[in-house]
């Protein structure tokens, strides 16, 4: 399998979470690597949800000087033994795309957000909102559907001021038109990552202004599972966050990486807000067999 390290010494950035059209950032792969370049990044993740329809367009996009580190970002459940769900997100890199059981999986997954995001249209319908579903599934291209594809029909027809407002009131997960979707168990996620030959790394595991987070039993409990590293550096993380989670990735022997969860111009972060050490990129790129980066 190919392999590229990033080169030596200071300047080197690394973003390893953004998103592209194919899921719910704004950016075609082809554009979301022209701002990544732009923004002077060395090395890129393309991490669309629960899909890698990505991986080809930027594959055939690539610009010279600008390594791509295929990956995905899979909807995943915590299960507690005394408390509702908690939804969490796994970063995969670098694993085989065609691995039978992950293929399944992800196809499942995205029926799951077809179906929620149907029901939720329907509801706002219902309620008089100016939406209609067929319209949000003809604006994806082929692409995931989610709720910031519906955020944005509420945007443009003038039901609310941004998105971050649709998010923040008719779409929160306590408002009365949320629809909740089956996600994967995250241990079982975790595990079909490492059979494909990938590298699993939770995402954004201390961003509160989410919602419920996980404590540290559970970071505990996917370590046993084989995750094998975490995401750090995030906007939506603290200083305080930060220090704790690489404290945990210190007592547990992970990886951390650092990103900005770029959604194009769906979210106001910038493609490069955070990026990831050099040193921990070579440590991912080691523990990842099932697929190559895109590099020259």
């Amino acid at each position: 399998m190919h392999r590229r390290s990033v080169r030596q010494g200071g300047g080197v950035r690394i973003d390893l979470h953004t998103h592209s059209s194919v899921s719910d950032g704004t950016d075609t792969p082809a554009a979301l690597l022209s701002a990544a370049l732009a923004a002077g990044l060395d090395v890129v993740a393309l991490t669309d949800h629960d899909t890698t329809a990505g991986w080809g367009p930027a594959e055939a996009a690539r610009p010279p000087g600008l390594t791509v580190v295929p990956g995905m970002e899979l909807s995943c459940r915590w299960f507690p033994a005394d408390e509702p769900p908690i939804s969490v997100h796994l970063l995969a890199y670098l694993f085989d795309p065609l691995h039978p059981a992950f293929v399944a999986e992800r196809a499942r997954l995205r029926e799951e957000r077809l179906t929620r995001g149907e029901r939720i249209v329907t509801a706002l319908a219902a309620a008089g909102h100016p939406v209609v579903w067929e319209q949000i599934v003809e604006r994806s291209a082929g692409g995931v559907v989610g709720r910031p594809h519906i955020a944005r029909a509420l945007l443009e027809a003038g039901v609310v001021a941004s998105v971050d407002e649709a998010f923040g009131t008719l779409l929160h997960h306590r408002s009365p038109y949320y629809a909740a979707k089956a996600d994967t168990d995250v241990l079982d996620g975790i595990t079909l990552v490492r059979a494909a030959g990938g590298v699993p790394v939770f995402a954004h595991g201390r961003a509160r202004s989410r919602g419920r987070v996980v404590g540290d039993a559970a970071i505990a409990a996917m370590v046993e599972a084989g995750l094998v590293g975490l995401e750090v550096d995030h906007p939506d993380h603290t200083p305080e966050e930060r220090a704790h989670l690489r404290g945990l990735a210190d007592a547990h022997g992970l990886l951390t990486t650092g990103s900005s969860d770029y959604h194009g111009t769906n979210k106001l972060t910038p493609i490069g807000a955070c990026t990831t050490d050099p040193a921990q990129y070579e440590a991912l790129l080691a523990a990842g067999t099932g697929t190559a980066v895109l590099a020259d």
